[in-house]
């Protein structure tokens, strides 16, 4: 792909995940190339959508024949910075926490969890998928020393703000927040939240209220 447009929209972004996942199976199954048309179904969405979503980014894709799959997900996965490695740190080490660390998936796409902190004197010192729980109080200390760039909050919502503090003092820019609770961080630091309820409350919703066409 060729120099990326400086206003994509969120929406081009989130399909582009989707897209890529989509051809990661075609890939495992076998496929090598693809046209629009099918590439457009698996995602569920039509194919001037995906051509549109990927003009921002440059002209690939051979015409009459379509796309070479395994050269799409590198030209995707460049285009939205994940053909490299981001070290992360989490912060809050419960259930949810607990679980992360524990998913494979997250090296598996480049996102390393290299610490993991909490503030409860009993999970300090505790082992978790190779790494040592650390106090948080620590974070700034340890951000220096591992070189991580995104952090991922877990914590109960009231404590939520607090360690986003914390992340932000040590120098992270970039926070997944998992705890149901809004925080408040300066304009150079992005945030994306997780909240499984808002999706539960969309689906209780088409479900009582949606067209059954």
């Amino acid at each position: 792909m060729t120099q990326k447009s400086d206003h994509i929209p969120r929406a081009t972004i989130q399909r582009l995940a989707v897209y890529v996942q989509v051809l990661e199976n075609l890939l495992r199954e076998g496929t090598e190339v693809i046209s629009s048309e099918p590439l457009a179904k698996a995602c569920n969405v039509n194919a001037s959508q995906i051509r549109k979503d990927l003009a921002y980014f440059g002209e690939f894709g051979v015409r009459g024949v379509g796309y070479y799959v395994k050269s799409l997900i590198e030209s995707i996965t460049s285009a939205l910075g994940v053909d490299r490695e981001w070290r992360t740190v989490l912060i809050g080490v419960g259930n949810l926490g607990r679980a992360l660390l524990n998913h494979k998936e997250f090296r598996l796409r480049g996102f390393n969890i290299v610490g993991a902190f909490d503030c409860d004197p009993f999970k300090i010192g505790e082992e978790i998928s190779g790494l040592e729980v650390v106090c948080t109080k620590r974070l700034k200390e340890k951000i220096g020393e591992n070189g991580a760039e995104i952090g991922i909050i877990t914590t109960p919502p009231e404590r939520a703000q607090r360690a986003a503090n914390h992340l932000v003092e040590a120098g992270i820019r970039g926070i997944l927040n998992f705890a149901p609770a809004r925080i408040t961080v300066p304009s150079d630091v992005h945030v994306e939240y997780v909240d499984i309820f808002h999706h539960l409350y969309a689906l209780s919703f088409n479900i009582t209220f949606g067209s059954s066409d």
